[in-house]
């Protein structure tokens, strides 16, 4: 029976990714040191299945009590000191579209005054926190942009734009932003994590091992976050070493590693379908990821032990490291069976890409759902459950992991996920799905965000796909 993967939702680890979930939970800074005099100082401000495994995001309940607002205080004897005091009042009373106008009009010549800059640069930084409670990250990433253009000395103004910048995957994220940030903010972890991420990215997993281990000796709250940290630097470092004796290869958007001797004849082949997926389905699905995808090639001997994985798993995405992985040896005896696995999989590297750290926050179902969909790949087995007697499962059960699903189950929810995307597409159409994905990016939660872009509630949705996924099954 040819298994599917759903490995990457097994995984006990989030990702690096998860990294930034479990920072703004855990790690977000509440405080920092006091700035120069000259700055204002920062305030510390029944289902046939059991319930969904938990997600790791984190104690999101904490999230709500972090700030990272700074102390306005006293405003600067200047020129433009009403006017200043206006803006303050507004971003204070929540009138940030005021605010930001009034910001936005403030003369050339504010830049000049060496006592006003710091102000506006603390203004457009209180302003953008305003935005991105009402508006998410995409909202407010121009104001931080502003504040740190007034001033690129502030800690606090540079912490809140990397945020900004990670949770967007914005290429302005750059190696020297992230390295003068661990000179503005010696003891924060956050600038390692980005760092961790930005290297494992590049495949230089030495210097991603580096970060980590100096984000795990700056998380010093919670043992329980140390902990974390150290299990993704051991999965790092761990394939570090079992990649060491790999060749690579690379073609324009992905980076094949590869036993030299066993893999010569396939790694060409692998390149070819994954370029060829590139193009179809990032067409299809309007997105293309924004870096280079690692793709490695495993023995069938080696995959579990290597990856980890279940005995069933024909493949993997590891969004800790960003990498799919395949049993390819002897995979050009059966070339549709590997490209179905490689464009499945590439997916799921896709939303990953595309979504960033909102990635955990997509249902299990809708994540599967798009693999099976956009991938173009139809499961002659599922159309045979169809024509057979089985307990529908609720798509608000098949949210979380998968991982304490039956092999029954799981085949039914493979069937259940293919159909509710497929419905959801072919009722909505590709942009309104988008727009739901988009949604959840913003932080928004999936049934608000389903009521809001499709205008309907999460269970209305749910009754007019069953009731289509019965007429299906009457014709069948």
């Amino acid at each position: 029976m040819y298994r599917r993967n759903i490995f990457h939702i097994l995984f006990p680890i989030a990702g690096l990714i998860g990294l930034f979930i479990l920072y703004q939970a855990w790690l977000k800074p509440t405080y920092l040191p006091a700035p120069p005099p000259s700055q204002p100082n920062t305030v510390v401000e029944d289902s046939p299945i059991t319930q969904p495994e938990p997600r790791h995001d984190g104690p999101s309940e904490l999230e709500a009590k972090q700030t990272r607002l700074i102390n306005l205080g006293a405003v600067p004897n200047t020129t433009y000191r009403d006017q200043l005091e206006i803006i303050r009042d507004d971003i204070e009373k929540g009138n940030v579209t005021a605010a930001e106008g009034k910001l936005s009009d403030l003369p050339a010549a504010v830049s000049d005054d060496n006592r006003t800059r710091p102000y506006v640069s603390i203004l457009w930084n209180n302003l953008g926190i305003q935005q991105e409670k009402h508006g998410g990250t995409t909202a407010s990433l121009k104001a931080f942009k502003k504040a740190a253009s007034f001033d690129a000395t502030n800690p606090v103004v540079l912490l809140n734009l990397a945020h900004a910048y990670w949770e967007l995957r914005d290429p302005a994220m750059t190696q020297d932003f992230l390295e003068r940030l661990v000179m503005l903010a010696p003891t924060e972890p956050f600038p390692h994590l980005a760092l961790a991420d930005l290297f494992q990215e590049r495949d230089q997993l030495g210097e991603a091992v580096r970060h980590l281990d100096q984000a795990t000796a700056r998380a010093s709250k919670d043992p329980a976050v140390q902990s974390y940290l150290r299990t993704v630097t051991a999965k790092v470092r761990g394939t570090e070493k079992s990649e060491a004796r790999l060749t690579s290869r690379d073609s324009q958007h992905f980076t094949v590693k590869f036993d030299g001797e066993a893999d010569q004849a396939t790694w060409a082949v692998v390149l070819e379908i994954l370029e060829d997926a590139y193009r179809e389905i990032g067409q299809k699905f309007g997105h293309f990821p924004s870096k280079t995808i690692v793709v490695v090639l495993h023995a069938k001997s080696t995959f579990q032990s290597a990856t980890g994985s279940p005995a069933w798993a024909d493949g993997l995405f590891d969004p800790v490291l960003g990498r799919i992985q395949v049993p390819a040896q002897d995979a050009l005896a059966d070339r549709a069976w590997l490209t179905r696995v490689l464009r499945h999989e590439f997916v799921h590297a896709l939303l990953h890409d595309q979504l960033g750290s909102a990635d955990s926050a997509v249902p299990t179902w809708l994540n599967e759902g798009l693999a099976m969909e956009m991938s173009g790949d139809r499961w002659s087995d599922l159309d045979q459950i169809m024509k057979q007697q089985f307990t529908l499962i609720p798509l608000t059960a098949l949210e979380g992991g998968w991982g304490g699903l039956s092999s029954d189950a799981a085949d039914v929810a493979y069937l259940e996920a293919h159909s509710a995307v497929h419905y959801l597409i072919d009722r909505f159409g590709m942009h309104q799905t988008q727009q739901l994905l988009a949604q959840l990016k913003a932080r928004q939660s999936f049934s608000a965000a389903m009521q809001s872009q499709l205008s309907l509630s999460y269970e209305q949705f749910q009754s007019r796909w069953i009731d289509q996924l019965q007429e299906h099954g009457k014709k069948g």
